[in-house]
């Protein structure tokens, strides 16, 4: 799904399409819901008037047909310039403009063009009034919720997303997760994985024969290193700078050990450590642990604890 700021022209030109027509659709239920209002207004005000005008009649005097009595045209004109300020007032949707045929001229009579007759009947005979109505049309109006409404659906249904941005987008600005390598710290003596901060210390021995090897299958990837024959003078020779260098950063006065002797403990106590290291992640692991012998008796001893193939960017030395 795209974003507003993905849009092209047409797709722009598809939605405000999309939105009119929705905008169209929308105001047209609000339109129709005004005119019922409309209308039941107009009726329930010709009730109360017609209720009205009926008491009032008995005071009014409108002459009488029976008795051949004119009608008082000033006393109807007070009478319906006075209800129609009431009206007024009370924002109805008609106005009297009539009664017996006695008309005053209300400028709104003239603006509303729907009209209509009512008749009463009483005892002595029958009363006409003219009323002019608001007509049902004039109630009609835009409505914002119709608008608003349009301007949020109309992107959700030509499948764009209401925001500026995307998750794709959002995602970009998260930088990945560090990946975990081998951190030999020999200010502190121990080793890390670069991630959870955690720091294994280990013994002078295994810690300078570990840093050495790594040095040694860097610079030597194809090296076979059978653990039933002697350590390479190369590999010694590496082991002993570092404990050389452990002397300098004050951690050790003791003398130098032989990286020749004890190999198996060496290497199961570098083992130990790499898996306290690296616990979270096993599958980093395997890039620098020295591998386990396979099989019993003396073909254990035939195997290589030469590391797996690794490079400087596997690995980050502190304090050299």
């Amino acid at each position: 799904m795209q974003t507003l700021s993905e849009m092209t022209a047409s797709q722009w030109s598809k939605a405000a399409a999309v939105a009119l027509l929705l905008f169209a659709l929308f105001q047209s239920f609000i339109m129709m819901g005004q005119t019922v209002g409309a209308y039941t207004e107009r009726h329930n005000a010709l009730d109360r008037i017609e209720r009205r005008v009926s008491l009032d009649l008995g005071y009014l005097d409108v002459g009488n047909q029976t008795l051949n009595t004119p009608v008082n045209d000033a006393a109807v004109l007070r009478y319906l310039s006075r209800i129609n300020g009431y009206l007024y007032e009370q924002d109805y949707p008609l106005y009297l403009n009539q009664i017996q045929h006695v008309s005053i001229d209300n400028q709104t009579a003239h603006e509303w063009s729907s009209t209509m007759l009512m008749k009463l009947q009483t005892a002595e005979q029958q009363i006409i009034i003219g009323l002019t109505m608001k007509p049902l049309y004039a109630s009609l109006s835009l409505h914002p919720l119709a608008i608003l409404a349009a301007l949020i659906m109309a992107p959700i249904l030509v499948g764009v997303k209401p925001r500026t941005r995307s998750k794709k987008a959002a995602l970009k600005d998260i930088p990945p997760p560090p990946e975990p390598k081998l951190i030999i710290d020999l200010n502190t003596k121990s080793i890390g994985n670069g991630v959870d901060g955690r720091a294994i210390l280990m013994q002078n021995k295994p810690f300078c024969f570990y840093t050495a090897l790594v040095r040694y299958c860097i610079e030597n990837p194809d090296a076979n290193l059978p653990q039933n024959k002697d350590v390479p003078q190369e590999l010694i020779t590496l082991a002993n700078r570092v404990f050389l260098r452990l002397i300098e950063l004050g951690h050790t006065k003791r003398k130098k050990p032989d990286f020749n002797a004890n190999l198996d403990k060496t290497l199961s106590e570098i083992r130990a450590a790499l898996d306290e290291t690296f616990e979270p992640f096993l599958a980093e692991k395997e890039k620098y642990y020295p591998p386990r012998a396979q099989g019993e008796g003396s073909r254990s001893k035939q195997h290589s604890f030469a590391l797996p193939p690794i490079t400087e960017e596997d690995i980050v030395v502190i304090g050299k």
